[in-house]
This record gives C-alpha cells, structure tokens and sequence, in this order.
C-alpha cells in the first residue's frame, strides 16, 4: 500500500480541530515534502521522524515521500504530529498493516531512539476525541492529563516500538479507564483572613451571590488584591464540567494546576492592556476570520 492516512488533532484555542495526516509513497529521488502550512517545529519533525524509524528497528523509505496535513488552510504546529507521521510513512511503506487503526487518533512527539515524550494540551485533544467517539494513543508521561476526563479509555506507549507491536498483534496494549473522581478540597483563599474593610467585604458578597464583576480601586497597599483573591472562596464549588474546562485551560498552558480549586491570577498593576489580554496570532487564520466577518457585515448593510 502506498497511501495511508492517520488521524490526530491540533489546537486552534480551546478547541482541537481533526487534522487528517495523509502519506503517499511514489516513485523518484528520495525527499521528504510536508504540505498543510507546517510550522517551524513541524517541518522539523521530519529529521525526528527518519532516526525513531530506523532506531526502532524499521527501514525509512528511499523514495519520495509526499505528506499532506489537512485541512490544509489550518496552521500546523508543535511537535505532537511526530507519532501520526511515522505511523503514516510505515504503513504507507508497507511495514505496519492499518488494521483498525482508523479508529484511533495519536499525538506524541518522537525522540531519536523512537521513545515518546509527553505533548501540552492533552486533555483538550481527549474530550474532543471522547465527543468524536474514537480512541486516543498517548504517551505514558500524558496519562495524568488524559485520566481527568471521565468515563474514557486511552491508550498509552513508551516507543514508537510499542505502538507498532499493537497493532501487529504482536503486543497488545491494554486500554486505561479514565475515571478519576474529583475530591474537594478546602479552599487556600478565606475570607475570614480580611480583617475590618466592611465595605468591601459587603461588595464582595453581592457580587459572589448574584454573579456580578466587581472593580476595586485605591492606592498601593490598602488590600485590593487580597479582597479580589478571597473572592474564590466565597463561591460556590466548580461542577465537574468547569473543572474540565479550567484544567483544559491550563493543560494548552502547560502550567500546573491544582485540581479542584477555583483559579486566581494576580497580574502586576503595571500590566498593560495588551499584556492582560495577551499577544500572539497566526496571522493567515486572523485574516481569514477578518474577510469573513467583512463579508457578513456587507451582507448585513445590503439588506
């Protein structure tokens, strides 16, 4: 078989849009194109992908391999599409058979002897992959990510080696239920630390109570910031959805985060505008959801 096609997800926000990694072996001069709007850390992937091949004990094809990422007018990026790629390249060049493994999705970026190292954004791509009703490889460092979502059986690997093994039948990888029940836990911010400030206190009341934005304002020192952080735990605990979307957050992140607690981020109050919202686009993906919403405007003004 020549052609072969893996499927893994990406991150566009909160969310983790399929990518279809599509890998075609033909005749001519050796190389190795990847299409799809590749970013740095991609286009780079393919130098990875060649060495965890032939470290785990597999022959790179000697012809030209063609690997199209779509959709292709999606920004590809990090290195999570390694695993997808030398999947596709080993069964495309007929070394792995593709027995059932278009029920699956992989991410996992791919180290020189072909061990898989662990990816951000896990538990973003599992419930994307829970929704979509398919299975989810994942390397064994990301199974604490994956294990928050409920109800849901992933697939972990130590190599490149152990995922080829499974599907040959050769080695079978059991799956892991995730099913982690969420403990309360007592919450580091109490209000019963504010001594005094009635006024504020009352404020904070109304505002946990009925859902409203409060705006604390005065000079240095008089405890805006410890107000706003006992704010947290006045409120009522987060359903198991919230926690999920707040861990999903924080997982894209690749910060730590203490299961079960209600966030609080305390910026500097020199922190400008620009810097609390936060910087960073893909530029072609901006300007395309720019057009559309210039186009729906004009539709708007013609009628």
């Amino acid at each position: 078989m020549s052609f072969a096609k893996i499927y893994t997800r990406g991150l566009l926000g909160l969310h983790a849009p399929l990518i279809e990694v599509e890998v075609h072996v033909s005749q001519g001069l050796p190389s190795l194109t990847i299409v799809g709007l590749p970013e740095a850390a991609v286009r780079e992937s393919k130098d990875r992908v060649r060495s965890a091949i032939i470290n785990s004990g597999f022959q790179f094809p000697t012809k030209r391999l063609t690997i199209n990422l779509a959709p292709a007018d999606l920004p590809k990026d990090s290195s999570r599409l390694d695993l997808p790629i030398a999947l596709g390249i080993l069964i495309a060049s007929g070394q792995l058979h593709d027995q059932s493994i278009d029920r699956f999705e992989f991410i996992g970026e791919l180290a020189l002897d072909g061990l898989l190292r662990p990816v951000t954004g896990t538990l973003t791509i599992a419930m994307a992959c829970q929704t979509a009703g398919h299975e989810l490889m994942i390397p064994v460092s990301n199974l604490d990510d994956a294990a928050l979502l409920p109800n849901f059986e992933v697939y972990t690997a130590k190599s490149l080696k152990d995922v080829c093994q499974h599907f040959d039948q050769s080695s079978p990888i059991q799956p892991i239920l995730a099913n982690k029940t969420i403990q309360p836990q007592k919450n580091r911010f109490d209000l019963a630390d504010v001594k005094g400030q009635l006024r504020p206190r009352r404020a904070l009341e109304i505002a946990a109570a009925g859902g409203h934005s409060i705006l604390f304002k005065g000079p240095p020192g008089t405890g805006k910031t410890l107000l706003a952080s006992r704010l947290s735990g006045i409120l009522p605990p987060l359903t198991n959805q919230e926690h999920l979307e707040v861990a999903s957050i924080y997982s894209i992140a690749n910060t730590p985060y203490q299961f079960g607690h209600r966030p609080f981020r305390a910026p500097h109050h020199t922190a400008s505008a620009v810097a609390l919202v936060g910087g960073g686009c893909h530029l072609q993906t901006t300007m395309r959801h720019s057009k559309q919403l210039c186009d729906k405007l004009q539709v708007l003004s013609l009628q």
